[in-house]
């Protein structure tokens, strides 16, 4: 059955029209008043006012309950996506130290691992909310955007300069065996590593170290939190989504990871560097003094601590 047609349809409609620029125009721009073109728009938005003296600021940070500073802590927190130090919450807030140290605890108990969505990480000589690590995935599905990889030459690279810090590059590829130009410079454009100087030689070769970008990355408090060189295999495991684990080794560079943890290379290293067995037993240290204040922390909280490893098999946090 047939569908009769409308006045001014089929054959009779013609031949189509284009539109003249004026009626794109009209449609594409809002309507303006001609008595209005030639004013001044005034200023509508008020002005803020200055802000108070920090004098002041602290006087009044003083009347502040432990639960307000709490609150005002975690909405600094929440507004940044870079890691806060105390002195930065110090100075937004007038609150001294020892109150701001009491909130970050407080707000630790509150946003952890296994409680929270949201997990307050000390990370980077600062404080930073970071999405539970367990929740990624979706966080990533819901962002639409795929996790930062690094390629097995540039984690290698990144652990030479992380443990020699101050180093060359020569001295890097001395250690891998080959060519570390493109990886060196490639990590100088992700700003995970820096230029810290010349060294004193002949050719005065650049030093390199690592970065506060180097630290956020791997979501350590600071070098100190640096696995041993034992350790660092393990690092690569629990990191596994950071690190494109199909990327060919290098030739010359098979199993570096695993030669970093193995006694004679750590023989090579300390006749090469005089003190480097004294530095590795000081990053010891400092993680064993690290665990210590999170089991007392976790205890103050009433939460039980995770049980504890054994040295050689403690993996970073």
């Amino acid at each position: 059955m047939s569908t009769p047609e409308k006045p001014g349809e089929g054959a009779d409609r013609g031949p189509a029209v284009p539109f003249s620029d004026a009626e794109v125009q009209s449609v594409a721009s809002p309507p303006s008043d001609a008595e209005l073109e030639d004013v001044e728009p005034a200023e509508i938005d008020e002005q803020p006012p200055e802000f108070e003296p920090f004098e002041r600021l602290v006087q009044r940070s003083r009347r502040l309950s432990p639960e307000r500073v709490r609150t005002v802590v975690e909405s600094l927190l929440f507004v940044t996506d870079k890691p806060v130090t105390l002195d930065q919450l110090h100075e937004a807030t007038g609150v001294d130290r020892p109150r701001l140290e009491a909130a970050l605890e407080q707000l630790g108990g509150l946003h952890r691992d296994g409680v929270s969505g949201i997990v307050l990480t000390e990370v980077a000589g600062g404080w930073q909310f970071r999405t539970d690590p367990d929740s990624g995935e979706f966080v990533r599905r819901f962002l639409r955007v795929k996790p930062q990889r690094l390629t097995r030459a540039a984690l290698e690279t990144l652990a030479i300069i992380a443990y020699r810090q101050p180093v060359t590059r020569p001295e890097i590829e001395d250690v891998r065996g080959v060519d570390s130009g493109g990886v060196v410079k490639a990590l100088l454009e992700r700003r995970l590593i820096k230029i810290l100087g010349k060294k004193d030689e002949v050719g005065r070769p650049i030093l390199y170290g690592t970065t506060r970008e180097f630290l956020e990355f791997f979501a350590l408090k600071d070098l100190s939190a640096l696995p041993t060189l034992r350790e660092f295999h393990e690092l690569s495991e629990e990191h596994r989504t950071l690190v494109d684990k199909e990327a060919p080794a290098p030739a010359g560079a098979e199993n570096l990871v695993e030669d970093l943890a193995d006694p004679s290379f750590e023989q090579g290293l300390e006749a090469a560097a005089p003190g480097a067995e004294e530095a590795i037993e000081a990053l010891e240290q400092a993680m064993e003094e690290a665990d210590a204040r999170s089991r007392a922390a976790a205890a103050s909280l009433g939460t039980e601590s995770p049980p504890a490893l054994p040295p050689a098999e403690e993996s970073e946090r």
